[in-house]
């Protein structure tokens, strides 16, 4: 593996778009979702955009020659990105995901429906992590190591900011993720009906720096 090549820094306005991409091509439980909704903004208007938007000093990416081909992002503290995400990153995109008048007949509905339910990520089971992040890779870079890095990058950044412990929601189908996860000392963490995710949980404490340009 040439580590040479690759970094992580943090993340800047002009990873915009790479970010958005590597998320459509990697949210179908690992695999590539872009054409499954009516847009492929969709998965990361939900799930990279509220955190770049609204926690950028936490949002880090892996470059390759300078190339984005990774990420991670997320949050220290749950209960405030919730707090944020309703007063700000709602209204933000009003205009092209408005409130829903139906229950939800499709997939877009559905993944509608959870931008305009932010709360679904306060479980009382998951008090004790207030942090949790989003991770993704392109293929070509997984089961190199820079997962590890970025993983172990968030875990300092959240603890500096007074995280103690981390949570991550994995769909349970994505066995991959699971390994990746056990190797890195997450443990599960059980949850009543948790549908078709997995909570998992560790400390925040890791023990060697990463280091990670600027």
């Amino acid at each position: 593996m040439d580590r040479t090549a690759t970094a992580i820094r943090q993340y800047r306005d002009r990873d915009h778009d790479a970010v958005y991409d590597i998320c459509v091509r990697t949210a179908d439980a690992g695999g590539d979702a872009r054409g499954r909704y009516a847009s492929d903004d969709l998965m990361p208007d939900l799930f990279a955009g509220p955190y770049l938007h609204l926690e950028p000093e936490l949002a880090f990416v892996l470059t390759d020659r300078d190339v984005v081909v990774g990420y991670v992002i997320g949050t220290a503290d749950t209960p405030a990105f919730v707090r944020a995400y309703r007063r700000e990153w709602i209204p933000r995109l009003a205009d092209r995901y408005p409130v829903p008048t139906r229950p939800p007949a499709t997939p877009d509905d559905e993944m509608i429906a959870l931008h305009h339910r932010p709360e679904r990520m306060l479980l009382p089971e998951l008090a004790g992590y207030p942090a949790h992040l989003h991770i993704d890779l392109l293929p070509g870079h997984q089961g190199r190591g820079h997962g590890r890095r970025l993983v172990e990058t968030f875990l300092r950044a959240a603890a500096r900011a007074g995280a103690p412990g981390l949570h991550v929601g994995m769909v349970t189908a994505n066995v991959r993720a699971r390994g990746f996860y056990d190797r890195l000392g997450f443990h599960e963490i059980p949850v009543p009906d948790p549908g078709p995710v997995t909570y998992l949980g560790r400390t925040t404490r890791v023990s060697a720096p990463v280091e990670t340009a600027r």
